[in-house]
């Protein structure tokens, strides 16, 4: 009969039978937490000598128990190094299993082969021991533990001492590599594999765009120089900047001056028209003469009057202009006449875009210092309109927003109207399909 059975009541079960069993129950290791201080721990002790700490152990289905600290003697020391192995042996012929040395082959580091054979002698390994060169003591730096662990059918090794003969499938944890790993039938690999970005199965192809900041060091390709730009920075991001200035030429802003004294005396001077603020919009005509400005061309005589009568209206027959004053406060004629145009092509203007400007109520600022605000002005924010309609907005002489061309407005509501009317055509086509 192929099947043997065991162990049955009134039948004899060997040794081997029941190493067989035992074996399948827990693997070959100490009964200890890894690392521990028991579980037959060999540390180094006097001279060639090396203490081996109480403990428990399965050996191949057999229970080694010690119940207090035992010792072993290391063979004297060859010309050359050498590693020994502290073992367990067990010898089922001899009914034993005991503490042992191995002695390794002078001038090779390559401790002493194992012996574990199913049925016969099997060797445990507890520590390989470097023997130096003429040494007469082995010192704890020379001992190094290599005790298998067990556990709950999960053993704890290191990569010295993983099983000899594993099982497809066999898991442990490994304590060098802090990961679990299993038996594939030809190598122990991790339980739980790195996979890189290539490998995922069912990633995003993209990923939509969201506030975010790099160190320039996590920038790859990024250019080792930079070509000047123009661009500013605050004065305390400035390294390097002198502590003091040589005066030179320049000119600052009213506001921007300390100290400045509130009352002027008055003394004789003048202003150019464009600087003087709270001046009329009209003047009362009285007898006065306006020779020298219309000699030397100034265009403040255009707006007084000199040019025609104030009292002159628009009405009746003749040719009359719009106007614009430039910002040096020359007056100019709004012309429209494709004789003063050139490059003349069609603009797409976002009926959206016109849409969406916001008016505004707001108080204008005084035109002078402790003076009282406009409340209530309404009107449209040229900074908003920027955003949307940049095409009737205007800058100032240094680039910043200032105004906006509200006679262009009209213009752009021309695309709103367009729009629309190309919507109410469309709307009537269908209502006349929809009533054949």
């Amino acid at each position: 009969m192929a099947i043997t059975s065991y162990p049955f009541d009134s039948q004899a079960v060997t040794e081997t039978q029941f190493s067989q069993m035992f074996r399948e129950f827990q693997d070959t290791g100490v009964v200890a937490s890894f690392g521990a201080s028991s579980g037959f721990a060999v540390s180094a002790g006097t001279g060639m000598v090396l203490n081996v700490s109480s403990g428990l152990a399965f050996v191949r289905g057999f229970m080694a128990q010690s119940s207090a600290t035992d010792t072993v003697t290391i063979p004297a020391a060859n010309t050359s190094v050498r590693v020994d192995r502290v073992i367990l042996r067990l010898d089922p012929a001899v009914n034993s299993i005991v503490l042992a040395v191995k002695q390794g082959t002078a001038g090779s580091t390559t401790p002493a082969a194992l012996t574990q054979t199913d049925t016969g002698i099997y060797e445990m390994p507890l520590a390989l021991v470097t023997v130096n060169a003429n040494v007469t003591s082995i010192t704890s730096g020379d001992v190094q533990r290599t005790r298998p662990y067990v556990g709950s059918r999960i053993l704890v090794w290191n990569s010295a001492t993983r099983p000899a003969s594993p099982r497809m499938g066999q898991i442990g944890y490994n304590a060098d590599t802090s990961s679990f790993e299993f038996w594939n039938d030809t190598a122990w690999v991790p339980l739980i594999s790195n996979v890189d970005w290539s490998g995922l199965s069912g990633k995003p192809a993209t990923f939509p765009a969201a506030v975010h900041t790099h160190k320039w060091a996590d920038i790859s390709d990024a250019p080792t120089s930079l070509p000047p730009a123009a661009h500013t920075h605050d004065w305390g991001q400035v390294t390097g900047k002198p502590t003091t200035f040589a005066p030179v030429a320049h000119e600052h802003n009213w506001s921007e001056l300390n100290q400045v004294p509130t009352t002027f005396p008055p003394a004789t001077h003048s202003h150019t028209w464009s600087s003087i603020t709270s001046k009329p919009s009209t003047f009362t005509p009285s007898s006065h003469s306006h020779s020298t400005y219309l000699e030397s061309g100034d265009t403040i005589s255009w707006a007084n009057g000199t040019k025609r009568v104030h009292a002159d209206s628009v009405s009746g027959s003749g040719t009359y202009y719009a106007v614009w004053v430039q910002g040096d406060g020359t007056f100019a004629r709004n012309t429209s006449s494709r004789r003063f145009k050139q490059n003349i092509r069609d603009i797409d203007i976002d009926p959206d875009a016109v849409l969406s400007l916001r008016p505004r109520v707001y108080d204008r600022r005084p035109k002078e210092e402790g003076g009282e605000y406009l409340r209530d002005e309404f009107g449209l924010i040229a900074e908003e309109v920027a955003e949307t309609l940049p095409e009737i907005v205007t800058y100032d002489e240094t680039g910043r927003i200032d105004a906006l061309r509200y006679d262009l407005l009209g213009v752009a509501l021309l695309s709103v109207v367009q729009d629309q009317a190309d919507r109410i055509d469309r709307l009537e086509s269908q209502l006349r399909e929809l009533g054949r």
